[in-house]
């Protein structure tokens, strides 16, 4: 008798209302008019709802968690979608949900059907915990700040070329859109400054033989996104230049936790 895993049908409902999710908000943005914020948000919700059911079933193991690649993935877009939405509650950031919707879908059903690498089991320790879910929020925060740095660099282009119609008519002006990624990279900033901290005081040795490639990466992250709100600050940095910096540490972001965690589970098998 075939059984079905737990993790199926939360995943495909998921998937399936990221995807109604995505149409919807795509569909009124080519006509030039706005989603309805309350539909978007009530499939949104619903979406991550079964998001994080199917994730509890995938990652649950009988005394610990097993956070594998698609797996790690799978939960910081959950994350950064949950993130988004409440800050479209106060914020008019509504658009980056058509770009963090379909994030979820890909990252949903890939946690349900790709094959897993080595699958690392991570302690239950109060401490630990901690660290990995400062790290995760850290990483989720700088993620949306990337997302809206490219909605900010596609609206300085279609403005500076005289076509302000379509996709951006509902945008929030320039400035607005320019404030408001500078408030996400300051929130990410302090997260990723509290998820290095927590390091620091609960993991046995940073610098160990399988984490001293993230830890220099993310360290490195930490100053490109330190020198980048400075800059801010003191020399009025915004524009290209605040969307290179952003990206740049973006990428070491990525490579901190993506790059090594792909190395050791589908190469290494450690």
């Amino acid at each position: 008798m075939l059984t079905l895993s737990p993790s199926l049908l939360p995943s495909l409902a998921a998937a399936v209302l990221y995807a109604a999710a995505t149409i919807y908000q795509a569909i009124r943005m080519a006509q030039g008019a706005k989603a309805d914020k309350r539909l978007l948000c009530l499939l949104g919700t619903f979406a991550v709802l079964g998001h994080s059911a199917a994730l509890y079933f995938q990652l649950t193991r009988p005394d610990n968690l097993g956070l594998d690649f698609f797996g790690a993935a799978s939960m910081i877009s959950v994350a950064i979608i949950a993130v988004g939405m409440l800050a479209c509650s106060r914020l008019p950031v509504e658009n980056l949900l058509v770009l963090l919707f379909p994030l979820g879908l890909v990252t949903e059903l890939l946690a349900q059907f790709a094959p897993s690498g080595t699958v690392p089991l991570i302690d239950e320790e109060p401490g630990i915990l901690s660290h990995i879910l400062l790290s995760i929020m850290a990483y989720g925060m700088f993620t949306i700040a990337v997302f809206q740095a490219l909605l900010l660099l596609l609206q300085d282009y279609r403005l500076k070329n005289k076509h302000p119609a379509g996709l951006i008519k509902n945008f929030p002006p320039l400035q607005t859109m320019e404030s408001l990624l500078f408030g996400f990279l300051w929130a990410g900033w302090i997260l990723l400054s509290l998820s290095l901290i927590s390091g620091w005081l609960f993991v046995e040795n940073l610098f160990a033989q399988h984490l001293v490639h993230k830890t220099l990466l993310a360290c490195l992250a930490w100053i490109v996104f330190s020198v980048l709100l400075w800059g801010r600050n003191r020399l009025g940095w915004r524009g290209h230049k605040a969307i290179r910096w952003t990206l740049g540490g973006f990428c070491l972001l990525m490579l901190a936790f993506f790059g090594s965690k792909l190395v050791r589970e589908f190469i290494l098998h450690i």
